[in-house]
């Protein structure tokens, strides 16, 4: 092939990479809103792991897909995003085979997260915060207008 340039597997044309047949390749990159607040759990043997649902919207439709993020990526996403937070995810997409306790066999397919990134600014996401956070002053003290109230 003329242009052509051949580099290990990969064989590059007119500055196109090009991917051999025998090449397999798994990642996924997300980018939405989380419908719900994540909930840090902790597996029987100790780890962290959380999962929730990513809104992600096409021409004329939405898509929920649900990732579940382990140990630090976890800590991270239940620390720092809340419900309708806008966030990104790169991982890989995983299905699984379970039983339900009727006996039904079903599959789940899941995005692992690998990486989790922030798609607003610090100051956006910091006027998305509730502030009921912000504790009222106590009920017992009063607050004193002037330096000559106060007794010493």
């Amino acid at each position: 092939m003329q242009g052509c340039i051949r580099w290990g597997n990969y064989q590059t044309v007119r500055g196109v990479v090009q991917v051999m047949a025998n090449f397999n390749f798994n990642t996924v990159i997300i980018g939405g809103r989380l419908c719900a607040a994540p909930e840090l759990k902790t597996t029987t043997n100790g780890t962290v792991v959380t999962s929730f649902d990513v809104a992600v919207s096409r021409q004329d439709n939405t898509d929920f897909l649900r990732v579940v993020a382990w140990k630090n990526t976890a800590e991270f996403v239940c620390k720092y995003f809340g419900k309708g937070s806008s966030i990104c995810v790169k991982g890989e997409l995983q299905t699984r085979k379970y039983e339900t306790k009727n006996g039904e066999k079903r599959t789940a397919t899941e995005i692992i997260a690998r990486d989790v990134y922030f798609v607003d600014s610090k100051s956006e996401r910091a006027a998305d915060k509730p502030t009921d956070d912000i504790p009222e002053p106590p009920a017992q003290f009063e607050p004193i207008s002037t330096d000559e109230e106060l007794p010493f």
